[in-house]
């Protein structure tokens, strides 16, 4: 893997010149103008503060960007991660959180370094969809407090809205309007003027001006340290088994939705870029970067595709696009600390609001409603409400098995169709005498599922005299299936009944080849080509 990961940096920078270093500049200072809001408002937002943010944008823009398996991903704090944390931070502290932060890192190595990186694509499409929109929701729920300066208790999203029957929800009108007016700002903000100002970042600059201006009543970020080694960080002594066996559920959590959110971000910006991610090299680069970041007082860091496709449509060249975003933001957290502590959490709110509601596949979403995939939208709804109301990886385990089960059920539903056959007209001495025969074909794997509707068909054929199976369609056979052709097959030799099979798959031909004598076998194969000769002349005649 180092030799690999060698091979493709010299690869990346053979013929590197100032010309090159100018697009990385320019890419790295649009992304850390992007990336700046979001890792304050993500730090927030995870039950942190917004340092956390961005010391974790800083430390794992440097050393995933400098590891990572594709030059054009940006990690930092993500909205997706957010949802997770606010669980585990309400449940377990800031202490809990850095140590899943670090066992988070470990299995994601791990998972790199066994080559786990295609296990995401065991994950149906309406599944990811699904807890996209599922976090969406818990990420756009869970600024209601700071939107409209209100107060709520609770350890997920649905606690958090049934505590205002207790604490009241009296409404800051200071808040709720700021809130608002960032919301609509950034909804209507002209597509154009983006490319130069990201409108997120100057929806905060004006909220925070007008809130100094006019010294409005409302919550700001607080105090941001000009340092990337917070007070509030993981130590050695914090590790315990007691401490380590508490999160190990939610490090799972976390390293789950790190590997999905980005392998899927690797994906769509490889296609973007027009070069593919090295997904076993990205998750190395993930464990390295999420192992680091609690002894630096960082929370989990994924690649964010928003970041990085502005990495891209910005020109990046290399990874040093995203190195350069980190220090950006570094000089930010030196020279701006004070003003960024202004930055009043109503705006924040409305950022994140809006973030969520573009996280959503909205293409996606409507076309499986307008096509009415009855399935997919199925395995969408379950699981978008499971990760609202339980968490990310019941959501993914209970999406997974729904797809499952929805596979099986579209895989029984076989082809059998019987034919017979005008043996008059074929160039076979052995047969020429034979009237009584069906050829059958099936299509299909045959497994439990499908064995019953296998063992009625052939209970319809006992009054032949021969019968042919035709099975280039069926890939696979199990146990159950088998048995029904065991069955069949011994009752055809007591009735005197000729059965033949012809045209197997070579695992199947594998598991049925005890049916057949040596001399039946060579004969399967010459009735093969018989039948092949048969569809040229339309000799075949459905029953």
């Amino acid at each position: 893997m180092l030799k690999k990961y060698v091979f493709s940096l010299k690869e990346e920078f053979n013929g590197y010149n100032r010309l090159k270093f100018q697009k990385d500049l320019l890419a790295g200072i649009t992304v850390a103008a992007v990336a700046l809001p979001l890792a304050l408002a993500f730090g927030v937002s995870s039950g942190a503060d917004a340092a956390a943010g961005l010391i974790t944008a800083v430390i794992a823009g440097t050393i995933v960007g400098s590891l990572s398996g594709g030059f054009y991903q940006i990690t930092g704090p993500t909205g997706a991660m957010a949802a997770i944390l606010m669980s585990i931070a309400a449940t377990q502290g800031m202490a809990g959180v850095l140590l899943a932060t670090f066992l988070a890192g470990f299995f994601l190595l791990l998972a790199g370094i066994f080559k786990l990186g295609t296990l995401t694509s065991f994950i149906p499409a309406p599944v990811i969809t699904g807890f996209t929109s599922g976090i969406a929701i818990i990420i756009a729920l869970g600024q209601v407090d700071n939107l409209f300066g209100v107060h709520s208790q609770g350890t997920n999203v649905l606690e958090k809205l049934n505590s205002y029957h207790t604490f009241g929800f009296q409404v800051n009108l200071s808040s709720m309007i700021m809130g608002m007016l960032v919301i609509c700002g950034m909804i209507f903000y002209p597509k154009q003027w983006a490319k130069k100002i990201p409108s997120s970042l100057l929806a905060i600059v004006i909220a925070t001006t007008v809130m100094l201006l006019f010294k409005l009543p409302i919550a700001t970020v607080g105090n941001i340290p000009q340092t990337l080694i917070s007070s509030n960080r993981l130590t050695l002594d914090a590790f315990s088994l007691s401490g380590l066996k508490e999160v190990v559920v939610p490090a799972i959590s976390i390293s789950l939705l790190g590997m999905v959110e980005s392998l899927l971000c690797g994906a769509c910006a490889g296609r973007m870029a027009n070069k593919s991610l090295d997904s076993n090299q990205e998750l190395v680069a993930q464990g390295v970067g999420n192992l680091v970041l609690p002894f630096f007082g960082g929370i989990p860091a994924t690649a964010a595709i928003a970041r990085t496709s502005v990495a891209i449509k910005s020109g990046a060249q290399t990874r040093l696009a995203g190195i350069i975003h980190a220090f950006v933001l570094f000089l930010s957290m030196l020279f701006f600390a004070p003003i960024m502590s202004k930055i009043p959490m109503p705006a924040l709110a409305g950022v994140l609001i809006v973030t969520a509601w573009r996280m959503n596949e909205w293409e996606t979403i409507k076309e499986v409603f307008t096509k009415k995939y009855w399935s997919a939208i199925f395995l969408f709804l379950v699981t978008m409400i499971c990760t609202v109301i339980f968490d990310l990886s019941s959501a993914i385990v209970i999406g997974v098995i729904g797809g499952c089960i929805f596979f099986i059920i579209k895989s029984a539903a076989i082809t059998i169709s019987v034919e017979t056959i005008d043996w008059r007209r074929m160039n076979l001495p052995e047969t020429k005498k034979l009237e009584n025969w069906a050829v059958v074909y099936i299509s299909g794997p045959l497994f439990f599922m499908s064995a019953e509707k296998l063992k009625n068909k052939l209970e319809l054929l006992r009054d032949k005299e021969g019968v042919i199976f035709s099975m280039r369609g069926v890939p696979s056979i199990d146990l159950t299936a088998k048995t029904v052709f065991d069955e069949f097959q011994e009752k055809a030799e007591n009735h005197g009944q000729t059965i033949i099979y012809t045209s197997l798959q070579p695992e199947v031909e594998k598991q049925l080849q005890h049916l057949w004598k040596t001399e039946g076998f060579k004969q399967h194969q010459t009735v093969a080509h018989a039948l092949s000769a048969l569809h040229e002349q339309d000799l075949l005649v459905n029953e």
